[in-house]
């Protein structure tokens, strides 16, 4: 019966909200490019998780307490945002990956043969701290406008890894004027 009324309707919708499409295909498309950014921050996250577990344990010397200590309370901070990031995978309905598609990327945080170079775990770290922020700023770009709960998350993940970032540039400045 109101059928006519129906050309009007869409009409204002599309200007009324210029983000609306009409269409899931375009929301499913960005949806699914939002998720494979997750899921590369979630094996970012893991990471680091193992890089940071072996620097903490690998490392030698007085000079090298502090970094252990530091790196060992990080492990679970970085676990905990690849748990989150997990989570949010699965509620935009994505499926979590295992082991086999991980492909690790960060040949600068590997252990270093000299275990008491702390200066290229930390140097490690920055450069890891460094391509999570990275990343987390592309994923709150991509959301933008259309998922403000993962834009959300991105940008208090993004806080933590700034905040890891200056710790470390900090502990940079100390071990290279030694």
């Amino acid at each position: 019966m109101y059928l006519f009324l129906l050309p009007i309707l869409l009409w204002q919708l599309d200007h009324q909200f210029p983000d609306y499409k009409g269409s899931n295909v375009d929301d499913q498309t960005k949806n699914k490019a939002i998720i494979d950014e997750l899921i590369k921050s979630y094996f970012m996250e893991l990471e680091t998780v193992v890089n940071y577990l072996a620097n903490s344990v690998n490392l030698d010397g007085v000079r090298a307490e502090e970094i252990k200590k530091s790196l060992n309370a990080d492990v679970t901070e970085e676990l905990n945002h690849a748990t989150q990031l997990a989570n949010r995978i699965k509620t935009i309905d994505g499926v979590i990956p295992g082991s086999t598609k991980f492909v690790p990327v960060q040949t600068s945080l590997q252990p270093p043969a000299d275990t008491t170079d702390v200066v290229a775990v930390i140097k490690g770290v920055i450069d890891a701290e460094e391509a999570a922020i990275t990343q987390y700023e592309k994923i709150i770009r991509l959301c933008d406008g259309f998922d403000f709960v993962t834009q959300d998350l991105c940008i208090t993940l993004l806080a933590d890894e700034q905040q890891h970032r200056r710790e470390f540039v900090g502990f940079l400045k100390e071990y290279e004027k030694s």
